[in-house]
């Protein structure tokens, strides 16, 4: 199994992102293995050096998600990859979406969403957790309050919101399914739903990597297109949500750090409203300032030709945002200049906001393939500090998927994933295989129980 080295790999550690205790939210604690000797860890400095010493190889390579090669557990965070590589670090923002009762409200709730979803980044640090192995799968809930604020969608109303749980007197449960569905381009396929708000989300992570020898650029392949969302009580409207080009810098300082210097798109072809976001990396005399500005306007889905703001006529703007995607961003309503509108509305704070703690199906419940079951082992010896164990079971896991793969090969047959319809398809959109519903049916349900896999990747 290679270490792909990609922004679904390389993400951020903070405080609600260590391993839960089985079908809770409490930190887990691993058992000692016996016998094996604790090993003092490196520091964060030491394991930069080590990490970089080998993306120094890879200078020049077109795509490191393609590459072969594997890390010392010391340099990992003892995180499944498709547990932490998720959209819903605040799932009420995600579920909050569709709550007005008008089309710019609803792409402003999607906005707000979009700062959200990521928050991991802003709060922690970044890290590498263990790659996907092929038909590995991850499934979790989050139970919160229906709290997120209405919007303010016109300059002459008050803000409108359908939602009658906007007081926080109602709990709502979102609930995830994932699974690794392609090792060679490895992909991952995904599904949120929340049938109490009518709203779910799917699509593909699929990630390319360039090390420059300063910083890894990483960039949506091929058969990422985006976080499609569909709101049921909407009249089944669909938004589209692509990914900017991202950056992960501080290689040669010690301090890791990720920043955006690219475009990216929201579109609802059935509103017919669009957003363009713009990252503005460096500022004045190259300081970072991690800005971000856009244009929400009409458009027309058959002849979508704006992609940048300034490409947008001024009759057609709805709306306009700035701020930074680390702090604070407002917007603006009407065709006007943002700094020449008066009143600017704040859409979001993102400085007392954290990622929320999930919920997942107890360590008994859960099979052989499943993230969490999968990976414990190595876990409990990354935990303990007993990383010559660790790096050993990873490669036992490795050289199995490896196995399996050329067994396969052999006999001329070609991986299914069990919860996804397809390992890949042009239009970026997963379907649940029959599988795949009861499994998003039983988290629903908190019934945790699944048949035993029929064939397995690793």
């Amino acid at each position: 199994m290679a270490e792909n080295i990609a922004p679904s790999t390389l993400t951020a550690t903070d405080a609600s992102s260590s391993l839960t205790a089985p079908g809770s939210k409490e930190p887990s604690r691993a058992a000692k293995p016996t016998n094996t000797p604790v090993e003092k860890s490196q520091d964060d400095s030491s394991k930069l050096k080590t990490f970089l010493g080998v993306l120094r190889r890879f200078i020049g390579v077109a795509d490191l998600a393609a590459v072969r090669f594997s890390l010392p557990a010391q340099l990992l965070e003892p995180t499944p990859n498709l547990e932490y590589w998720h959209y819903l670090d605040r799932p009420e923002a995600f579920i909050s979406i569709g709550d007005s009762d008008e089309p710019l409200g609803r792409m402003l709730g999607t906005l707000r969403f979009w700062f959200t979803k990521d928050l991991k980044y802003v709060k922690g640090k970044p890290c590498k957790p263990y790659n996907s192995t092929l038909g590995e799968f991850f499934r979790c809930n989050w139970q919160i309050e229906d709290t997120s604020l209405p919007i303010k969608h016109a300059s002459n109303s008050a803000p409108s919101s359908s939602a009658v749980s906007t007081s926080g007197d109602k709990f709502v449960k979102v609930s995830y399914l994932t699974e690794q569905t392609s090792h060679h381009p490895p992909v991952s396929a995904f599904y949120i739903d929340c049938p109490e708000k009518g709203i779910s989300a799917r699509g593909f992570d699929q990630l390319s990597a360039k090390f420059t020898g300063t910083s890894i650029r990483v960039i949506a392949g091929a058969h990422n297109l985006g976080i499609f969302i569909t709101l049921q009580n909407r009249d089944d409207e669909e938004y589209q949500l692509t990914h900017p080009a991202a950056y992960l810098g501080g290689l040669l300082r010690g301090s890791l750090s990720v920043s955006v210097a690219d475009s990216c798109y929201f579109t609802c072809a059935k509103t017919k409203i669009k957003v363009i976001l713009e990252y503005l990396e460096e500022g004045w005399l190259g300081r970072t300032q991690n800005k971000v500005q856009g244009v929400i306007f009409t458009y027309n889905p058959d002849n979508d030709t704006k992609t940048k703001i300034r490409d947008v006529a001024e009759k057609d703007v709805l709306g306009r945002i700035e701020g930074c995607w680390q702090d604070k961003i407002y917007y603006t309503l009407g065709s006007a200049p943002f700094n020449k509108t008066p009143e600017k509305i704040l859409l979001l704070d993102l400085n007392p906001l954290f990622p929320v703690p999930k919920t997942v199906p107890p360590m008994e419940e859960q099979l052989p393939n499943e993230s969490r079951k999968f990976w414990e082992g190595v876990t409990n010896a990354i935990v303990n500090k007993q990383y010559s164990l660790a790096t050993t079971l990873k490669q036992e896991l490795e050289e199995r998927q490896r196995a399996r793969a050329a067994e396969r090969k052999a006999e001329n047959k070609e991986w299914q994933p069990r919860f996804f319809t397809g390992a890949l398809t042009p239009v970026g959109r997963p379907a649940l295989t029959k599988d795949g519903e009861v499994a998003l049916k039983g988290l629903h349900e908190d019934k945790f129980l699944l048949e035993p896999n029929k064939e397995l990747g690793a």
